[in-house]
């Protein structure tokens, strides 16, 4: 049963999260044997002047369960590219 959140910047449209969701489900079904009545995928907004709390909550304070890292860092409330 794997659910899968998305948190993203505000702007994509509805066709985009749609399409988004549609691969990430492929993905789950080819890889982990899900089936596609299991699957569900939500998207949360996040504004970017509250990115840091992701940031620091669910990457750094989660960096053990990540299996893809960021290319980027937190740099006094802004994003930074490595």
């Amino acid at each position: 049963m794997p659910h899968v959140v998305v948190k993203l910047f505000p702007g994509r449209t509805d066709e985009q999260k749609k399409a988004c969701a549609k691969r990430i489900t492929a993905a789950l079904i080819e890889t982990v044997n899900a089936t596609e009545g299991s699957v569900s995928v939500a998207f949360h907004e996040v504004a970017k002047k509250d990115w840091e709390n992701v940031y620091n909550i669910e990457i750094t304070g989660e960096e053990e369960s990540l299996y893809k890292k960021p290319g980027y860092k937190m740099v006094e409330g802004e994003i930074v590219n490595d």
